[in-house]
Parts: structure tokens; sequence; C-alpha cells
């Protein structure tokens, strides 16, 4: 039961009575802990009686003597953020060379540099700078050829940096990396005349290529219309001789060239799209009776002869 007793007084006393002690040995300005990227600026009727930029525990006595007692009841303790901070200006208005109403967007990185100069030199540092950023950039960027200002901005970043450094030290508050990352037209109507003048060129060049490539077609279709038409002409120049060569080798044949002009008579006949009867040989008779039926007869008053007299077929 002791024990239990004992443990119980001790959590207690470790887990309440000594963050109590710690607070209240801290407020009597015995030690003080300072964070990583901390300044602590300890000021008493109006002197700074100590500065600490070091992370770490310190005993307030041994860096500010018996002033540490009562720095924190009848002076101050600044803390101060000495980390690496960023702002990004935008459109700050710049005239070119020809005239053109600019905006440009410019970044920059600060940090403190002075903790003193940064308390008391200026009531706003941070704001001190932006607008001494803003007007460099306005005063160092003015009436610079357009196509430099769209081009070449690590240049004028350098400009604008070398311009503002030396005023912003002296407030504590010292200038990091600057970069110009935008540059673009302030006036909406300039560029709305832009963009149409842009829509325009493309449509030129646009029409330009579908024509370009509409003559290429046609080159290409008439070269091989001509190169066809040559040698459709050289065929028909040629077919005679061809035709004349091949009659000549048939008629030294009689039998075969008999032959090849009936067969070419009949297609002829088939061709043509006559009617064609067929009649039996010494069948005189039955010719005149088939020349004397009407010429326009219909299929069903037409009379079919039989195989062993002849047969009427159309061609």
């Amino acid at each position: 039961m002791n024990f239990i007793i004992s443990a119980v007084i001790t959590f207690v006393a470790c887990s309440v009575g000594l963050p109590i002690f710690l607070a209240l040995t801290r407020t009597l300005g015995l030690y003080a802990i300072v964070q990583e990227r901390r300044c602590h600026v300890y000021v008493l009727f109006g002197k700074v009686l100590a500065t600490i930029d070091e992370p770490g525990f310190y005993l307030l006595p041994l860096k500010l003597g018996p002033a540490a007692l009562i720095v924190n009841w009848l002076g101050n303790c600044h803390i101060l953020d000495m980390r690496l901070d960023q702002e990004y200006l935008r459109s700050q208005p710049v005239n070119s060379e020809e005239g053109a109403p600019m905006g440009i967007g410019i970044w920059h990185e600060m940090f403190i540099s002075d903790p003193v100069a940064y308390l008391f030199k200026n009531s706003d540092p941070r704001g001190s700078l932006s607008a001494n950023v803003s007007n460099s950039t306005v005063r160092c960027l003015s009436n610079m050829p357009l196509a430099t200002m769209m081009v070449n901005r690590h240049t004028m970043s350098d400009n604008v940096r070398n311009e503002v450094s030396p005023k912003s030290h002296e407030w504590g508050y010292k200038l990091g990396s600057i970069y110009i990352r935008k540059v673009h037209f302030r006036d909406i109507g300039m560029i709305s005349q832009i963009e149409s003048k842009v829509v325009n060129r493309l449509r030129q060049v646009t029409s330009a290529i579908k024509q370009d490539g509409a003559n290429q077609v046609s080159i290409i279709a008439s070269t091989a219309e001509r190169e066809a038409a040559i040698e459709f002409a050289k065929a028909a120049a040629i077919r005679p001789e061809i035709v004349g060569q091949a009659l000549q080798n048939i008629s030294q044949d009689h039998e075969v060239s008999e032959a090849m002009f009936e067969i070419l008579e009949t297609q002829k006949i088939i061709g043509s799209g006559a009617r064609l009867t067929v009649l039996p040989r010494n069948s005189e008779l039955l010719a005149q009776l088939m020349a004397g039926q009407p010429e326009q007869a219909t299929p069903a008053q037409r009379t079919t002869q039989p195989p062993s007299l002849g047969t009427s077929r159309p061609a």
C-alpha cells in the first residue's frame, strides 16, 4: 500500500508539479530555451541587454546578470523567426521601350539578418522590403526593349536584386534570391489584338499548307495522267501493227482463217441482241411460215420448235 501511494504521488509530482515548477522558473528568468532558427532579444528600459540566436539551453543570469530576474517582468523578450520567407508580387506596372504596358510578376526571398535593426529601425520591414522591390522593379526595368523584356529574365532579376539589397540590409531584413517569373501584357485591348493577329496568322498558315498540298496533289495527278496518256498513245499506235501481223500469220492457213472469221461473225450476231431462229435444212415452207408471223409477237404466241425441227432462243 505504501508503494502504491508513493507511485501515485511521484506520478502527480512529475506530470503536474514539474511543468509548473519549470514554468515558474522560466518566468522568473532563470533559464531560457532557444529553438532552431529562432532569436531571443531581451530589452530592459529601452536598452538591448542580449541577443541569443543560437539554439540551445541557456541560464539567463550568466548571460544577462542580475537583470535576468526582472527582464520578464519589467522588460520584453522578443522572439524572432529567422527562417527563410518568400513573397510573390503580381503584375508590377512597367512600360517597354516601345510604349507597351507590361506587367511583371516578381518572386523574392527574405530573412532577418540583424534582429536589433529589424526591431527598432523600421516599424514594418517586410512591407518596406516589398515596396522597395516593387519600386526597384519599375525603376530598373522600365523602357527596356520588349524583346529583351520577354526573353532575358536572368539579367533583369540581377538588376533588381543589386538595386534592393543594400537598402534592405539597413533595416535588418536581407533580400535572398529574386526571380522574375512572369511578364505579360496589361492592356486588354492589346491582348485581344494580339490574339486576333495570331489567329489570322494561323489561318493563313493553315490555308497555305492546304493550298500547297492541293498543288502537290494536282501536280502528281497531272503527271500520272500525262504518263498514262503517253503509254495509251503508244499502245494505240502499235496495236494495228500487232493485229496486222497476227492476221497475216492466220491468213497463211486457209482453214484457220475461215474458222476465225466464222467465229467472229457468230460473236457479232450473238452480241447484237437480235432474235435468232435456227431452222433445219430444206425447210422452205417452215421458213415462209416463220417469216409471215408478226414482228412484235408476245411470248405466249411464240411456238417452240421441237428439237428435230429447230430451237428458237434469244441471244
